[in-house]
């Protein structure tokens, strides 16, 4: 006989059904368990950053900066606050902060001075990295639970999942 497995989400599935009759309870299922599972990693990934004094956000900014240098742009605050979806504000007091961590550089952009280009340092580098494994180190740790084969089923369904979705008309 098979164990029926049951977590948190069960329970609030069961608590809403009375409240909600049209609610589905897979489709609430499915939705509940991705963002409890990515709360819970970010919960795990902040913990084990700030231990090491870095934040979300310093990450998020120079993996922001690495994208972009992978992809030949140049890294300018404007284009930065964007692909990190924050305000050019926000993103000034960060990119302060990382030049003052020693972090990033800022400097004028020799052919365009209206235009200011961030660049990462080697001390960025080694603490992106270093926050980067501590991140893939938790994520490896979280599926972890699943078999190679159930990773890969997981893994097709929720391309089948997002393709569908991202192909939709706006």
């Amino acid at each position: 006989m098979a164990r029926t497995i049951t977590d948190s989400v069960d329970r609030h599935v069961e608590r809403w059904l009375p409240a909600l009759p049209q609610l589905d309870a897979e489709v609430e299922g499915v939705i509940t368990r991705m963002q409890r599972l990515l709360w819970l990693l970010k919960q795990e990934k902040t913990a084990a950053w700030a231990e090491r004094g870095v934040t979300p956000a310093d990450v998020q900014t120079l993996q922001t900066v690495v994208s972009l240098e992978l992809s030949s742009l140049e890294a300018t605050p404007a284009l930065i606050a964007e692909k990190c979806q924050v305000t050019r504000a926000g993103m000034t007091s960060r990119l302060d902060r990382l030049e003052e961590a020693g972090h990033i550089t800022r400097e004028v952009d020799p052919l365009d001075r209206r235009r200011v280009l961030v660049r990462i340092t080697p001390a960025g580098r080694a603490m992106w990295e270093a926050a980067s494994e501590v991140g893939i180190r938790l994520e490896t740790e979280f599926l972890a639970r699943l078999s190679d084969h159930q990773r890969s089923q997981l893994n097709q369904l929720l391309r089948v999942l997002l393709s569908g979705v991202e192909a939709r008309p706006d």
